[in-house]
């Protein structure tokens, strides 16, 4: 429920539909069908993930761990599909090798940066010490290991992983929001930003500026190795539907190379949208569970805020219209800058002290400025279709998705529509029809598998 203050803030900022309308006129709306994307996928059973993760952690060699050694385990990436049940399957087979293992927030400044914070963070992922068999350890503490060779920048770990006999980091390969390179985000990045919390995150981010991640994470990352024993991790790849499709563990021999190759395989099963060329995008919402700049600068081809990295190529999208923040994101409206317009919605539920946190950390406050502000959706789509050019309601390119994550299934107008009834990669599921509002916002709910 959101606060007076909150109710308050939106309403001085939102822009009223009819004062809207006054400006830009009452053009005609487009009408919207639902298109699908036609996906081949092989994914994973989730009863059978955690016996997968088990036999991931077989292919590492804990050659020169101790009888009985500690093993601390990465954990923290939010939105990963079956993560609690892909974590107790690592920590029954360290635990049957005759390890001691344990968890620790690998999530740098995540969770308010604060013990309780990132404790809470995990249980909510659903990692929480009765599920997944093992102890939580969790603290922002950090040690030094290392500096740089040529830059003399302090390369910091959890001090909790650091005093373990081995260390795995468990978490997903995917493209990254911020910065294209060889590895983006997966173990290595939870090895330099993830473990090194609150400050080995600000640290990263501020070189970044001048240091772009792609060359900062391998070079921190070889460090890292050289440094800890890091015996491997275990690598999670995820399907167009967000359903676990790989997991496999990743001896520290091969660990970027490896992820390199996961990566790409990442990037080829990715969902994006099915147009390189967008006139108007509407999400129903945000979230740092969707992703860690709320939405995929790699969907949207669009990264304002990034730290001397260039956008995405594709694809190119006029306006971008967003309705509200996920529940998850508890007020996280990091990337909200993205947008062109947004509901007021989100300036209802947004918290500006972890927002600013986050963008702080990360170096990327041009990410949180807050765009245009809108009372209801039918404003918001005035507002677009009137900044675009001459464009006639039935020639517009426009999508509603319910977020940059899920893209199944589209609302789409007529154009869009009438090509995908030529594409072997799109279905036609419904007929465009008129919008629907109710007091002017959307009738029809999201579209979510």
């Amino acid at each position: 429920m959101q606060s007076e203050q909150s109710e308050g803030a939106a309403n001085h900022l939102s822009v009223p539909e009819k004062t809207v309308v006054e400006a830009c006129g009452d053009p005609p709306l487009p009408k919207l069908g639902v298109i699908e994307q036609v996906w081949d996928t092989d994914p994973i059973s989730p009863e059978d993930t955690g016996d997968i993760a088990s036999r991931a952690v077989r292919e590492l060699s804990f050659e020169n761990i101790p009888d009985g050694g500690e093993i601390a385990l990465g954990v923290g990436s939010r939105g990963i599909a079956n993560l609690s049940t892909i974590v107790a399957g690592v920590v029954t087979e360290v635990s049957d090798a005759g390890y001691e293992p344990f968890v620790f927030p690998a999530m740098g400044s995540h969770g308010g940066a604060t013990d309780e914070g990132q404790r809470g963070m995990l249980n909510e992922l659903g990692v929480t010490e009765e599920i997944i068999g093992c102890e939580i350890r969790s603290s922002m503490d950090v040690v030094e290991v290392g500096r740089t060779p040529n830059r003399d920048v302090p390369v910091v770990a959890d001090a909790n992983a650091v005093d373990a006999d081995a260390i795995i980091p468990i978490n997903r390969v995917k493209p990254h929001t911020d910065f294209d390179g060889t590895v983006e985000s997966g173990l290595s990045k939870m090895l330099v930003i993830g473990m090194g919390k609150q400050r080995g995150a600000q640290i990263a981010h501020k070189w970044a500026v001048d240091w772009s991640f792609q060359r900062m994470i391998p070079e921190i990352t070889e460090l890292l190795l050289d440094s800890l024993p890091i015996v491997g991790g275990v690598a999670i790849v995820e399907d167009q539907y967000d359903d676990t499709t790989l997991i496999e563990g990743v001896p520290p021999s091969g660990f970027l190379d490896r992820e390199a190759e996961l990566l790409e395989t990442a990037y080829n099963i990715m969902p994006t949208f099915p147009f390189d060329e967008l006139d108007i995008v509407v999400f129903d919402r945000q979230g740092k569970e969707i992703s860690g700049q709320g939405i995929d600068t790699n969907v949207i081809g669009r990264r304002v805020f990034s730290i001397n990295e260039p956008a995405p190529e594709k694809p190119d999208i006029k306006r971008i219209y967003t309705r509200g923040l996920t529940e998850k994101t508890h007020g996280n409206a990091m990337g909200v800058g993205s947008a062109d317009i947004i509901h007021e919605d989100i300036v209802a539920e947004l918290n500006a002290q972890t927002t600013l946190i986050n963008a702080l950390t990360a170096s990327t406050i041009r990410g949180v400025r807050l765009p245009p502000v809108v009372e209801t959706d039918r404003a918001g789509l005035v507002a677009a279709l009137s900044t675009i050019g001459v464009v006639e309601s039935d020639t517009v390119r426009l999508v509603r998705a319910a977020d940059s994550m899920h893209l199944h299934q589209l609302y789409a107008s007529p154009a869009l529509v009438a090509e995908a009834r030529e594409r072997d990669d799109l279905r036609v599921v419904e007929e465009p029809q008129p919008i629907e509002f109710e007091n002017g916002q959307f009738a029809k709910p999201s579209l979510v598998d």
